[in-house]
């Protein structure tokens, strides 16, 4: 790997520190208030650390499968095309059955699967005009006992699931892939939705869950009449979640609230600052704030505060506080690039932040995860590994940004979430929480630590489409599965 310019690295940062504070001019206006003074240091800083990284980032968007995003991306293991399973689709009586006949790595493909084009319609740069299926139902129906090409079978979403984005429509994550490190062999870490996957952000363990908790519609709408956002932790009035067993046999529905141990757990017996933006519980987006379904932490009003923020201080915060060494950081559902919304705003949100920590003194000390929380019904053709009853889930990008980020690298090693856990604690010395984050590989083959850190790169934002909070726009998905011209049998599945 080539070294950086015989310039000095003091005289490039401040070059580059100085065209960010005129980027940040130019996107946000001279009517933007900003916090005035420098950047203090973080508590914790001077912890003793393994690597060079004594600030490590957790950012978890939504809903996006690798192909979807990064399926076109130079060296990486992606697919411009799928395989679509045109054979009766599980249907009971016009609802998906509860129970679908499940098998890990099933037999080959059946004679009815075809090729299909992943195709770019224009509303893929800004707002999919509707959600698609994305529970623990559905990636039965779309992984098929290991065939990959069950994603058309739902009437309305088979248009949307062979989609996916192109390179100009998300160019800053096109940029940080190809200036730093983009993993092609990172999968969400259960089987299911949002719910299992947050969890597993936090805690390497779904907590038994394969789904996301489900309320009566009554109790819902009395919550939300009092000004409060859906909520799936252990506030939600009435919520109950199914649990499995290690052998995947559902044993009862409880409230989601739990107690098992959580990274910031080991972080606070190590006595090493962190904390977790997520949406407060006003806003849409609080269902993904994972430490309310901790016990400990959501009853108790003085952990919560100590720990868990506000997402939308989270620039102001790092402008006027810098880092805590571990910050977990979930969006608001308007920037989190979940179908329906507008994916352009989304990327706004995550350039903002990066930015902002490029911008800061502890830039030279950290390392950016960025990842999806699951696949969110659009096709992948990488089968998933069963590495126990609860996953892997399907394939999601995992970008590295980072001064010692290996420059243009694709990381084929295996990964999840744990993974990312895995690099905390074994950067700080910490234990381990599960199986999960025991047998995880802890990605510092990502890093370059032998090279100079390398200067901020800051990006500008996006001019989006619309408001962020639009409607989508209007479509005709025409017929339950969309079925293009030229279609060619295929053979057998991916390893």
């Amino acid at each position: 790997m080539s070294r950086t310019p015989s310039r000095s690295r003091r005289a490039r940062i401040g070059a580059a520190l100085a065209a960010l504070a005129i980027l940040a001019v130019a996107c946000n206006g001279s009517g933007d208030t900003r916090a005035t003074g420098t950047a203090s240091t973080s508590s914790g800083q001077g912890a003793r650390t393994k690597w060079p990284i004594k600030h490590v980032v957790f950012i978890i968007k939504e809903n996006r499968s690798f192909d979807n995003l990064f399926g076109r991306f130079p060296g990486a293991n992606g697919a411009t095309t799928g395989r679509m399973w045109l054979g009766d689709t599980w249907r009971n009586g016009g609802t998906w059955q509860d129970e679908i006949p499940f098998t890990w790595n099933g037999p080959p493909y059946a004679e009815k699967t075809v090729t299909v084009p992943l195709r770019t319609p224009a509303y893929a740069q800004w707002r999919y005009p509707q959600d698609l299926p994305h529970d623990y139902t559905q990636f039965k129906i779309d992984y098929r006992n290991g065939h990959m090409d069950g994603f058309a079978n739902n009437p309305g979403a088979a248009e949307l699931a062979y989609t996916q984005v192109k390179p100009e429509w998300i160019p800053n994550y096109w940029h940080w892939a190809q200036q730093n490190v983009l993993a092609d062999n990172f999968f969400s870490s259960a089987v299911g939705p949002s719910f299992p996957n947050h969890l597993m952000t936090i805690a390497a363990t779904s907590g038994g869950t394969r789904d996301n908790p489900k309320q009566p519609p009554a109790a819902l709408k009395a919550w939300q009449d009092t000004g409060k956002a859906k909520t799936w932790g252990c506030d939600m009035v009435q919520g109950k979640v199914m649990l499995y067993d290690s052998e995947g046999n559902p044993i009862k529905k409880v409230p989601p609230c739990f107690d098992f141990q959580t990274e910031g757990d080991l972080l606070n017996k190590a006595g090493i600052p962190w904390n977790y933006y997520g949406a407060t519980d006003q806003q849409v987006g609080y269902i993904w704030s994972a430490y309310s379904a901790v016990d400990r932490y959501r009853n108790d009003q003085a952990m919560w505060d100590a720990h868990i923020k506000p997402v939308d201080n989270v620039v102001t915060d790092i402008q006027s506080q810098g880092l805590d060494p571990v910050t977990w950081i979930t969006p608001r559902f308007e920037q989190s690039e979940h179908p329906e919304w507008n994916l352009c705003y989304g990327e706004n949100w995550t350039t903002r932040i990066v930015n902002a920590i490029m911008a800061g003194p502890d830039w030279e000390s950290t390392a950016i995860f960025i990842t999806w929380d699951d696949w969110g019904g659009f096709y992948d053709h990488v089968r998933p590994k069963n590495v126990d009853a609860f996953g892997y889930g399907f394939r999601v990008p995992l970008l590295l940004i980072s001064p010692y980020a290996k420059r243009g690298y694709v990381d084929s090693h295996e990964g999840e979430f744990s993974s990312v856990l895995r690099f905390i604690e074994d950067n700080w010395g910490l234990s381990q929480l599960t199986k999960r984050d025991t047998n995880a590989n802890n990605m510092s083959y990502e890093f370059d630590f032998n090279q100079d850190p390398r200067p901020p790169d800051p990006l500008p934002e996006r001019q989006c489409q619309g408001s962020e909070t639009a409607k989508p726009p209007s479509w005709d998905s025409n017929a339950d599965v969309w079925i293009p011209p030229h279609v060619v049998p295929v053979a057998s599945p991916s390893p």
